[in-house]
């Protein structure tokens, strides 16, 4: 292989947009920079109308940039419309053979996959043919990936953006050797498939929960004997309580509005840092107020051990307070719950609040207005279950472990994703070879 490196300095010939667009990379010198069109035929589709019954629920895939951007593969093989023969002949549509690139261009630019069944595809999807003696479509999906925002950039269009077939025409790309390629090709995508097991297994975990919240907090652990309830039935020794019975505090502050921000100081907890029942304590996603200003807003002082959630806007967004948080102070747009933990376990009470019955009396009690809002007389008011201090302990043991589960499993995927890119950053443009096989 050559030594001798060879400047990528652009993408399209307009001296306008490559000072927008593009970033210069050396390549090896055995690599082409090469204009995306002289190697693939690159073309459009179109909606046959509507209107006519003839044309539609057919047997023929017709691909939209929802087919691609739904996909959780590189590859699609099924599309959630199909067309006549009827419409392919009198709509000037054409089928797509199998092995090629479809590339959304309209709206949502930038998502790419190979399809594996002939289909057709809208006028949101750009379909594209490559010389396969030149490029290996697969390798083509990871770079077009690569490039996504510069694709973007690329596009035109008031009303949504669309990046034209001329232009993805004159787009100039790397372009390694064609085994080069495939082992590129082959190493994401052994990074893809590592990531979809963990997908897979994140799914599965998730049902599990779903399936012991259901069982654990209707049913408890060992009972035989059952009641009715106005909440539905329940073992005999449980209790039905109103939520603020079980409270010694459920308060926010709706004077809680031109905030004044610090640098380095308390934390403050907003919605979007919620999530499936943690708060993301991330400094680069943390704003922080004085200490000053945190003494304006007492009530909302956090504890570890309280939970905070969301009842402005989206509502039933919870989250769970560790230790490293206590003291800081929560937005207007959420709430503080601090349990009496004398009557209540604090992380019993967190999956009680994640249930899908909870979640479903708090949506019906808010009212249908611009911005959906529930006061804390009417938080305070929902019914939920008490088994004995003991059994919620255990409960909530069962459920956090599976959360831990889930966690380590989450973690493992952002890892794999950030693998990924960083495999993406080195190979797409040559800061790493691979080997090739000479039998390849």
């Amino acid at each position: 292989m050559s030594n001798k490196i060879k400047k990528l300095n652009d993408f399209i010939e307009d001296e306008e947009r490559r000072r927008v667009t593009t970033t210069a990379y050396d390549i090896p010198g055995d690599w082409k920079i090469v204009r995306l069109g002289e190697y693939a035929e690159i073309f459009g589709g179109t909606t046959p109308p509507k209107r006519n019954p003839n044309y539609w629920n057919g047997k023929i895939p017709w691909a939209t940039p929802t087919d691609i951007t739904s996909l959780r593969s590189n590859f699609i093989n099924d599309t959630s419309e199909k067309i006549t023969e009827k419409a392919v002949k009198e709509c000037s549509l054409r089928i797509i053979e199998p092995g090629n690139v479809l590339l959304t261009s309209r709206a949502t630019i930038g998502f790419a996959a190979i399809n594996t069944t002939p289909m057709t595809i809208n006028q949101g999807i750009t379909a594209i043919i490559p010389n396969k003696n030149k490029i290996d479509s697969l390798f083509l999906v990871y770079l077009l990936r690569y490039m996504k925002k510069i694709l973007e950039q690329l596009a035109g269009g008031s009303t949504f953006k669309e990046i034209s077939r001329s232009t993805l025409r004159s787009l100039k790309i790397p372009l390694p050797p064609i085994d080069e390629q495939r082992r590129i090709a082959e190493v994401l995508s052994t990074v893809d498939e590592a990531i979809r097991l963990v997908d897979e297994s994140i799914a599965g975990t998730e049902r599990l929960k779903k399936g012991l919240m259901q069982e654990l907090l209707t049913k408890g652990i060992g009972h035989k004997e059952f009641k009715q309830t106005e909440i539905g039935k329940i073992p005999k020794e449980w209790k039905i309580v109103k939520l603020g019975k079980i409270l010694v505090e459920c308060y926010r502050y709706p004077t809680y509005y031109n905030i004044t921000y610090v640098d380095k100081g308390i934390p403050e907890i907003r919605g979007e840092l919620l999530k499936d029942g943690q708060i993301e304590n991330d400094p680069k996603k943390i704003r922080y107020v004085s200490e000053e200003t945190a003494k304006k807003f007492p009530r909302v002082r956090l504890m570890e051990g309280d939970l905070v959630i969301s009842v402005r806007g989206t509502m039933g967004k919870v989250g769970y307070v560790p230790k490293e948080l206590e003291g800081a102070i929560i937005t207007a747009n959420l709430m503080r719950l601090s349990p009496n933990k004398q009557l209540i376990h604090s992380k019993y009470l967190l999956h009680c609040l994640l249930s899908e019955k909870f979640r479903f009396i708090l949506n019906a009690l808010s009212p249908y207005t611009t911005i959906k809002t529930i006061q804390a007389s009417v938080l305070k008011s929902i019914p939920i279950p008490l088994p004995p201090l003991s059994e919620q302990q255990k409960i909530a043991e069962i459920l956090s472990a599976i959360d831990e589960k889930l966690n380590l499993e989450k973690k493992r995927k952002r890892v794999l994703e950030q693998v990924k890119k960083a495999l993406m950053d080195l190979l797409l443009i040559g800061k790493v070879r691979l080997k090739v096989s000479e039998n390849v």
